[in-house]
């Protein structure tokens, strides 16, 4: 029998109480472990930093901090964060807004309890999670930004470091948008090995998450065949 692991620990940042309290329930009783809750940005900045959550269940609209400031500041603090923004609004800056601030997913709150438990179980293993539509936008955004004229390379900049081929497959299958669960069924390997890979490339090029890994990945056209 297999072990049994700790459940994955969640905190709910909302300033509506009946919502905020409604999510975090939802996760509860699905198995998740909320450590916090919160009601505006301050609060939150705080609360998070005590908790270490594994995911943050994030609105942006928030009174005393905006979202993606509380984003930004706490996966400054901690690049292991996950950030699930959960929002009223589709906004394409919204969206855009939130995924340069750190975010590694979009939900809108219109979504059904089973894809946000979903949302929030795919977030936790590093998969970004977009309600439909808004994934093409922000894989869109990333070719924009990587196609702009970057500043000139330092003449003392270190070489990039190598990557295995292992690991330039799995990166550029990361750059088409497919989940760690689509690559591996697609490289005939488990789901932890495509997380050792991209671990071990995230370190190898000192970035910090799955969308940086992204758009490096675009930067040097390996999302194209």
């Amino acid at each position: 029998m297999s072990e049994q692991q700790d459940p994955i620990k969640v905190m709910v940042v909302d300033d509506h109480p009946m919502w905020r309290d409604a999510v975090a329930r939802d996760l509860s009783e699905a198995g998740f472990a909320v450590v916090a809750t919160a009601g505006d940005g301050e609060q939150a900045v705080r609360r998070a930093l005590a908790a270490g959550p594994d995911v943050l269940v994030l609105d942006l609209n928030l009174p005393a901090k905006p979202g993606v400031q509380v984003c930004k500041e706490l996966v400054g603090a901690d690049p292991r964060l996950r950030v699930l923004v959960l929002s009223a609004s589709g906004e394409h800056a919204d969206v855009l807004e939130a995924v340069k601030s750190g975010a590694t997913g979009y939900l809108l709150k219109s979504a059904s309890t089973e894809d946000l438990l979903d949302a929030v179980r795919r977030t936790a293993v590093g998969d970004p999670v977009f309600t439909p539509g808004l994934a093409g936008l922000v894989l869109g955004e990333y070719r924009r930004l990587a196609a702009e004229p970057g500043p000139a390379p330092d003449a003392d900049e270190p070489k990039a470091p190598r990557l295995t081929d292992r690991e330039t497959e799995v990166l550029r299958l990361v750059a088409k948008g497919l989940s760690y669960k689509q690559i591996a069924e697609r490289l005939v390997i488990s789901h932890r090995t495509v997380q050792n890979h991209v671990q071990n490339t995230l370190g190898k090029l000192q970035l910090h998450n799955r969308v940086e890994l992204v758009r490096y990945a675009i930067e040097r056209g390996l999302d194209e065949e």
